[in-house]
């Protein structure tokens, strides 16, 4: 393998048998070396594909900032989450998550603290990622021998969460979460009752919530015009038909949107199912 880039004495990018760009990390790894030169592979201690040529010059704006220890905790910690939440994770990952736990360490040092106001939400609505995430804290308590605020784990729980979509932003991310959790609270008052958080009927229409919340937010909603079955369910589950409406008021008001009926029959069926079990439980 020959240097075809050095980022830094650690870093470098070089290419595969395949002429597969990637990027190859070990300390010293480059170090006293120039383009063109072999790497000795037996010093690599992570490698990944390079996604893309901008990937690369944000990479090499990062490692400007950021030691080589942080960047190979991230790497560890996204190899971790790849493994325990068993999906592939988008590569930008590696460069936001290595950026806020650098963050988070100096503003730590700083004796700044900062508020996640979404900490309850994520615990509740994103449990793999949040469970993931505590062992991420475990981790960088192990290399840095400091341990970063419980509030950090609902931000790096957050990072997986929206590396798992189809490139979907934080900032949209987070409007999802609050989507869920203001459409949970009307359904909640609506009927009057607590969910069983860990039931899988829940678990059904959390998820649900999420990828509509995930569409609407994107305008990828469609109508299949289901007008008969629509006006059946609506017949059929009066009190969930209400609860709906109250749903789409609040989207209305809140986001210019309006359900479609696929989406309104949807939301009839899933709120019905989750609050007769949870009634009869």
């Amino acid at each position: 393998m020959k240097i075809k880039k050095v980022f830094n004495n650690n870093v470098v990018l070089t290419e595969d048998v395949n002429q597969v760009e990637m990027v190859v990390m070990g300390r010293g790894l480059s170090f006293q070396k120039k383009v063109g030169d072999s790497i000795d592979t037996e010093r690599i201690e992570k490698t990944f594909v390079m996604p893309s040529e901008s990937f690369a010059n944000k990479l090499s704006e990062l490692l400007d900032e950021i030691p080589y220890e942080i960047m190979s905790l991230s790497k560890d910690i996204i190899d971790l989450a790849t493994k325990e939440l068993q999906t592939e994770l988008n590569e930008s990952l590696y460069l936001s998550l290595a950026d806020h736990i650098h963050f988070a360490l100096t503003r730590l040092h700083e004796g700044l603290s900062i508020k996640n106001a979404l900490m309850w939400e994520v615990q509740k609505f994103y449990k793999e990622e949040y469970r993931v995430a505590r062992k991420a804290l475990d981790l960088i308590e192990a290399r840095t021998k400091v341990r970063l605020p419980e509030d950090e784990t609902a931000s790096i729980a957050l990072h997986l969460f929206n590396a798992r979509q189809d490139s979907a932003g934080m900032e949209e991310t987070m409007e999802m979460t609050n989507i869920v959790n203001d459409v949970t609270t009307i359904v909640k008052y609506h009927y009057g009752i607590d969910f069983e958080e860990e039931s899988m009927n829940y678990s059904r229409f959390i998820t649900h919530l999420r990828y509509f919340a995930y569409r609407m937010l994107r305008g990828e909603l469609n109508d299949d015009h289901q007008d008969a079955l629509y006006e059946q369910v609506k017949s059929q589950y009066p009190k969930a038909y209400a609860c709906t409406e109250k749903v789409q008021a609040y989207l209305n008001k809140q986001y210019k949107m309006e359900m479609t009926k696929e989406e309104l029959t949807y939301f009839m069926i899933h709120i019905h199912r989750v609050s007769y079990r949870e009634k009869s439980e």
